[in-house]
């Protein structure tokens, strides 16, 4: 496989620094590294493998020479530099909103839809973490007995509402541990009328809330999972929910299919599904949990169980890392397909 160079714009965030653990645990074949980010964050020494890396300070003329740009530095970001890294002539893996459902530009999630890939114009766009972790469980079970109907509920870590979040959440408790007032500026996000307590709490409210009542996130958990399946018109409603766990979101899903699926087919289907793990045994209480799946690449699938209330229906309980599978891995598995494809 032959090395390329590359950039990460938001290389000091989150989802930046699993980038860059990921680019050593998985010797990515990289030429060259540039490490981009906002003129505040310039200058910062970073080290990814055994070399040590200036940040800098991101430009329009930042991408000449670069084959793949990796972004994760916020929406606005994304559209301002997308494009110029386009006409230096790098394919941008963008993992913001900003691209997702822009009909020119593929969302991709590499065990769903690789074949996605081969149609981009400059970029693809990386899904939200929510439906990535549901969409790769979703597709084999899709595939083998079509699915009509999807109610998701999920439980999302303060980790996915960043570094702030965690920080309030580990006040929040040494707070309550001191007896001393607790105070929220963060959650449900910062620029919201009203802060809530997410400390021995659980908020039902992610993003801002947009048609029928729905918020963003939730639409976005919808329209993306439409998108990736090519299933415009499947039925898809979503609640997310904001719960005091530092990393990995759990999803509830129950789904309604076209044809039968029972509790043993879908553990054999998902059985064989690339990035999927079944944990699923209730007689030795074995399922899976967040602290089972921080720091590891797949989405882990238990508690499935039928649905009696309609002809064919299921039950599961999905679990994966969302700043790992969710976010970092998904973009680089996209690069990754895309050198074994030619397509870079």
């Amino acid at each position: 496989m032959r090395k390329i160079n590359i950039a990460i714009l938001g290389a000091t965030g989150a989802v930046g620094e699993e980038f860059l653990r990921l680019l050593a645990e998985r010797r990515f074949p990289y030429a060259s590294i540039k490490l981009l980010a906002s003129p505040r964050s310039a200058g910062r020494q970073v080290k990814v493998g055994e070399e040590v890396y200036t940040v800098e300070a991101v430009s329009h003329d930042s991408f000449k020479g670069v084959d793949v740009a990796f972004f994760s530095a916020g929406g606005d970001v994304s559209l301002e530099y997308a494009p110029a890294a386009v006409r230096a002539g790098a394919v941008v893996i963008d993992n913001t909103s900003a691209y997702r459902l822009d009909p020119e530009v593929p969302l991709v999630v590499p065990e769903v839809n690789a074949e996605d890939i081969a149609k981009h114009k400059g970029i693809i766009a990386n899904p939200n973490c929510s439906t990535i972790i549901m969409v790769v469980a979703l597709s084999p079970l899709h595939q083998a007995a079509g699915i009509k109907r999807v109610v998701v509920s999920t439980y999302q870590a303060v980790s996915g509402a960043g570094i702030e979040a965690i920080d309030e959440l580990n006040e929040q408790v040494k707070a309550h541990l001191e007896g001393r007032e607790i105070t929220a500026r963060v959650l449900p996000f910062a620029s919201a009328a009203k802060h809530y307590q997410i400390a021995f709490n659980v908020i039902p409210h992610i993003d801002v809330f947009q048609e029928l009542d729905y918020t963003k996130e939730e639409w976005k958990m919808v329209k993306e999972t439409q998108k990736i399946l090519h299933v415009p018109d499947m039925k898809v409603t979503a609640t997310t929910v904001r719960v005091p766990v530092y990393r990995s979101h759990s999803e509830s899903i129950n789904i309604e299919f076209e044809r039968e699926m029972t509790p043993e087919l879908a553990r054999e289907v998902l059985g064989k599904a690339p990035g999927v793990v079944v944990m699923d045994d209730p007689a030795n209480m074995v399922y899976p949990m967040p602290l089972d799946a921080s720091g590891k690449d797949p989405v882990y699938v238990g508690r499935i169980r039928k649905d009696d209330t309609v002809p064919y229906g299921l039950n599961i309980w999905v679990v994966g890392d969302q700043i790992r599978k969710g976010a970092a891995l998904n973009g680089l598995q996209i690069a990754e397909y895309m050198l074994a494809a030619n397509l870079l």
